[in-house]
């Protein structure tokens, strides 16, 4: 009889060691597999969450099958106490794993509220935007110049938000006057700026900033992403350009910068501008006259008269011979390599051509047809203006 009772105790135990196997394979299958999400998500962590409290989120969301089963992998996986604040995107299909790495990582957000203070050569910004975790494409909340609009009640809201996002965005060819001034009317940052960065210094890209950050600490990455640019640019250059330094490097794409905003004229703008230098022509390039008036502090915003393309300034190449001493704004990385890989062409003179580009010539007489044409153009263009 015992010996019958303890069989069936030793089957019952065996039994009952399959189940609990079973169990935890069926969990770990739950845990570690696709999940039921069919469309992405944004997933909000709180300052001061828990896990009971974002399982059971994404249990009424969809995205887990089993809160209790997402408690206990974060337990396992010893990241229960782990959580960073944010919002995070989850995508289709994420597994309990996937979300739980997502959610204790840290790191930026991925989802969620983005706001983007753009500094422009003729504008400051700051745009408002949040990702559509459906689309993947980030839709506008607000637009506004700070300096000169209301600032937007959402704007208010959604910047003491936890998870927003801070980008700053510089435009290629913007000043570094113009940097400083955009990045004092940030009212995320802190900080006073002592001195005004070298013209050139800072790489035009988009920088991720944290409330609190000192202005000087982000002036110092864009100084050291352009420092890495220049550096390589230069290392990679073409043999034979009448251009001895990295420092002449950043006047000349400077320049290019400041003449085309045509991805594809670039390279043509360069090799005028190479061309003039190798035969000893002076540039008499119009952006280095309107950055002796301004020296880059704002926008001139209007043309330029006879007598400041005659003046005598330090940045006045249809005075002065060869380059100006110092760029003439901050290039981006295309008018970078542009100058130190230009086209080879015979041209020697651009002048617009009325659709934003340029007409290029070799010579001085197909130059004045070109100008001929342009102002023709003009005419035309403020003819119409009037009779608006």
């Amino acid at each position: 009889m015992w010996r019958h009772i303890a069989s069936n105790a030793v089957t019952m135990l065996i039994v009952l060691l399959f189940m609990v196997g079973g169990v935890i394979l069926w969990g770990k299958t739950q845990y570690d597999g696709a999940g039921p999400l069919s469309e992405a998500m944004c997933v909000e962590v709180p300052s001061g969450s828990t896990m009971r409290r974002i399982s059971e989120t994404l249990e009424e969301s969809g995205a887990v099958t089993s809160g209790a089963i997402f408690r206990m992998g974060a337990e396992y996986a010893e990241k229960a106490n782990q959580l960073k604040a944010g919002s995070y995107l989850v995508p289709p299909g994420a597994s309990m794993a996937q979300i739980i790495d997502t959610v204790t990582r840290g790191g930026a957000s991925t989802c969620g509220t983005e706001v983007v203070y753009r500094i422009g050569v003729n504008r400051v910004g700051v745009q408002l935007r949040e990702l559509n975790p459906q689309t993947n494409q980030f839709e506008e909340m607000a637009n506004f110049n700070p300096a000169t609009d209301d600032v937007p009640e959402i704007y208010t809201d959604r910047k003491a938000a936890a998870g927003t996002r801070f980008r700053v965005a510089l435009a290629e060819g913007v000043t570094s006057w113009q940097i400083v001034e955009g990045l004092k009317a940030m009212d995320v940052l802190e900080g006073s700026v002592e001195t005004l960065p070298a013209e050139g210094a800072l790489a035009p890209d988009s920088y991720e900033v944290r409330p609190g950050d000192q202005r000087e600490d982000v002036l110092q990455r864009m100084r050291s992403a352009q420092e890495r640019r220049v550096a390589e640019v230069w290392e990679n250059r073409q043999p034979g350009l009448p251009i001895e330094t990295p420092e002449e490097l950043l006047i000349l794409a400077s320049i290019i910068e400041k003449e085309t905003a045509i991805a594809d004229e670039r390279g043509q703008v360069a090799s005028v501008f190479v061309n003039r230098l190798n035969r000893g022509m002076r540039l008499q390039t119009d952006p280095t006259v309107i950055y002796g008036v301004t020296e880059g502090k704002g926008v001139l915003g209007r043309g330029l008269r006879r007598s400041e393309l005659r003046a005598a300034t330090p940045w006045n190449t249809y005075v002065i011979e060869g380059l100006p001493p110092t760029p003439i704004a901050n290039p981006g990385l295309a008018s970078l390599e542009a100058a130190a890989a230009p086209l080879e062409t015979p041209y020697i003179f651009f002048v617009a051509d009325g659709t934003g580009g340029h007409a290029f010539a070799e010579t001085l007489a197909e130059h004045n047809r070109n100008v001929a044409q342009w102002r023709r153009i003009e005419a035309e263009q403020a003819e119409q203006s009037s009779g608006n």
